[in-house]
């Protein structure tokens, strides 16, 4: 199974895998999350950053789940990726992060297409549907 890491702003990443347990009504396993405060810089997180993607990578490989596209945790999580075993996913949402959970079992190249399309298309016009 892949390991999922989130690394998100502040406490975005727990708040969504606290979500995501509870849809769940559990906590998965090989997931994990680390906050970048604004005071924060980047190259210090990075020793925290490479232990935590140690402790949910159980040999598969991981995918990275981050917030903002260009931001410092997503400059940070670009330090760490390693194209086919360490991908990542900017503009995390609570759809891609459930997609992440259920596909990570189905192959990297599974689990990015499910991830995606689960943060693109949770996004809709309510009034339209």
């Amino acid at each position: 199974m892949l390991g999922l890491l989130l690394i998100t702003h502040n406490t975005l990443g727990e708040s969504l895998i606290q979500c995501a347990c509870h849809v769940l009504n559990r906590r998965p396993d090989q997931l994990m999350q680390l906050g970048v405060a604004a005071g924060d810089d980047p190259k210090d997180l990075l020793p925290l950053a490479n232990q935590l993607l140690a402790l949910v990578d159980k040999g598969e490989g991981a995918l990275i789940l981050t917030d903002i596209y260009g931001a410092s945790p997503s400059n940070l999580a670009a330090k760490l990726l390693q194209p086919g075993r360490i991908e990542g996913l900017a503009g995390v949402n609570l759809p891609m992060l459930l997609r992440a959970i259920n596909y990570r079992d189905k192959g990297m190249e599974t689990l990015l297409a499910r991830a995606t399309g689960g943060g693109r298309d949770g996004v809709l016009n309510m009034l339209k549907h």
